[in-house]
């Protein structure tokens, strides 16, 4: 297995809105990442993943971009861009930008021209369609947000193909135009020195010739089977490879939702020439009683299935990237372990030891250090989130479910529960900002916050920040292989990680009861390299305390 920096990098992913307000204006900004950049050396990470910065008019939070060589005017300007990207530097750490290619702005220059006429240059640089007979949309599919996928213009009295919010008109990626002009920009942001892109939804890059209705799933038709794994979609990362990533020493991942493992190996396979890695949401998929939305958690037994899938299948063929949350999950803690108050600090740091303890690249959610937690939404005025305001619409503005029954559903998965500002300390506005925020800052910033567990050894902060340096210090935790213990037990999440004469086991307790487990003889007695708690492993039987977590290492 070839080794390289980007295995072996933890990632901290920011979203700029929300992680530091310089200025006072309550949205974060390019100078407060700068500001914090100590903060995260301290922590120990090695990459951030910013999420977009680029010019937008914020349809959908700066995932619909209206140039992608300037900076959205909120988060400042270039030379603060350029300023973060040489004080990351000198810090040791490295910037991957957020690649949004699938769609563009509506106010993006290439759109303005392209809806201006059949007949302009830029016409065939998106999608568009003829109306049915009865001036129906052409199909029907629906928007990720809610809707049809196809928006009317009467300029040209015909439609245009929106995967996401009817602001972000899908790309025509079979206009080898619209190629060009991709790769010109990244290798723009490439020169700059940036380290990297995560590529947002580039599965959805290639779409079929043919646009039949989809099979119906709720309000609105498929379009999964024909913008998906597109035809073209391979060819098209290759070309990328070929024009602009072979040519700098950066880490590409892509967001790939749907994707298998096989389909995993041919976009991140060790020589397919595509991209480093991918991310996948099997595991925070999940059934929704109403689409995605839910308040139940997984079971623990399909959730190590579906972990384990990956780790296995991906050995030695492609790479996996780690992750609990994200600015589209909800809070980790709140999700898969549990925030109440004498829970919240040890199933966070249980959490921490099961994702980092396997092979792949790990990311940090911001906040997710601390343990931050889901925000107790209590109207649906107090949401941000276009996609979680379509939804309550959609769903409940109609009628078709009660309040009372979705609201449990809505506010457990709402995209805003990532979205509150980062909690730096117990001043007003958990000195996130001096002024207004854009959204509400959770109201248990007063005992969850930076400044605190900085001071505090046994916080969840100096248990990420030692999990990160173990990291550092034992290559197994990167390239060992994967093994699944106790596949049938609904409490307990136990593998073992194997590199050469080198062991590891690893014991996570995904309930608040007390648990029984016999451990395997050959690590009876063995050293702890980490533990949640401040418990002795050297018997064989033992019982672990609700959440409780535990490696052992033997040499």
């Amino acid at each position: 297995m070839n080794r390289t920096w980007w295995k072996e990098a933890v990632i901290y992913q920011i979203y700029p809105r929300s992680f530091m307000d310089s200025n006072g204006d309550g949205i974060g900004d390019l100078k407060g990442i700068t500001d914090r950049l100590d903060y995260l050396k301290y922590l120990g990470i090695d990459v951030i993943w910013l999420s977009p910065v680029y010019k937008s008019p914020n349809d959908d939070n700066g995932y619909d971009i209206s140039d992608y060589q300037d900076i959205m005017e909120e988060f400042g300007t270039m030379a603060d861009f350029d300023e973060l990207l040489a004080k990351a530097h000198e810090k040791g750490i490295k910037i991957v930008m957020d690649l949004v290619v699938n769609h563009t702005s509506d106010e993006h220059q290439w759109f303005i021209k392209s809806k201006s006429s059949k007949n302009n240059e830029y016409r065939d640089y998106y999608i568009w369609r003829e109306g049915k007979a009865d001036k129906t949309p052409p199909n029907n599919w629906g928007s990720c947000f809610g809707g049809s996928a196809w928006e009317y213009d009467e300029t040209t009295d015909m439609y245009y193909l929106h995967l996401f919010s009817r602001k972000q008109p899908d790309l025509n990626w079979d206009n080898p135009e619209v190629r060009r002009n991709v790769f010109n920009m990244m290798t723009w942001w490439c020169e700059k020195g940036i380290d990297g892109f995560r590529m947002d939804v580039i599965s959805m890059i290639s779409k079929t010739a043919e646009m039949p209705d989809g099979e119906v799933n709720g309000l609105y038709g498929d379009y999964g089977p024909y913008c998906v794994h597109g035809p073209n979609v391979h060819r098209y990362l290759q070309e990328m490879n070929e024009k602009v990533l072979s040519k700098y020493d950066i880490m590409t991942v892509g967001e790939t939702a749907g994707v298998t493992t096989e389909l995993a190996k041919q976009y991140a396979g060790e020589n397919t020439n595509e991209l480093n890695m991918v991310f996948q949401f099997e595991h925070v998929e999940g059934d929704g009683k109403y689409g995605k939305w839910t308040d139940e958690q997984l079971p623990l037994t399909r959730l190590k299935k579906t972990l384990s899938r990956w780790q296995t299948e991906l050995y030695g063929k492609a790479w996996n990237s780690l992750f609990w949350n994200n600015h589209d999950q909800p809070r980790a803690v709140s999700r898969f372990g549990d925030d109440r108050p004498q829970y919240r600090e040890v199933s966070a740091k249980m959490l921490a030891t099961c994702l980092h303890m396997m092979q792949g690249s790990p990311y940090i959610y911001q906040g997710e250090e601390l343990g931050m937690t889901n925000y107790p939404f209590h109207d649906p005025e107090e949401f941000r989130d276009i996609e979680s305001i379509n939804a309550y619409k959609e769903w409940c503005g109609s009628g078709r479910v009660p309040h009372e029954t979705f609201w449990p559903c809505i506010t457990f998965k709402s995209r805003d529960n990532a979205r509150t500002p980062m909690q730096w300390d117990d001043s007003a506005q958990a000195g996130f900002t001096t002024g207004i925020p854009w959204i509400a800052v959770n109201p248990n910033y007063r005992e969850i916050n930076a400044k605190a567990e900085t001071a505090d050894p046994a916080s969840v902060f100096h248990y990420y920040k030692k999990l990160i340096a173990l990291r550092k210090q034992n290559p197994i935790m990167v390239y060992g292989n994967y093994e699944l213990l106790l596949e049938d037990s609904e409490e307990l999440f136990a593998y073992t990680r194997t590199l050469e004469q080198e062991k590891l086991l690893v014991v996570c307790n995904f309930t608040d009861k007390k648990t029984a487990i016999t451990i395997p003889a050959e690590f009876v007695g063995m050293p702890c390299l980490i533990s949640n708690l401040d418990n002795r492993y050297d018997k064989q039987d033992i019982f672990l305390e609700p959440y409780e977590a535990f490696v052992l290492q033997k040499k």
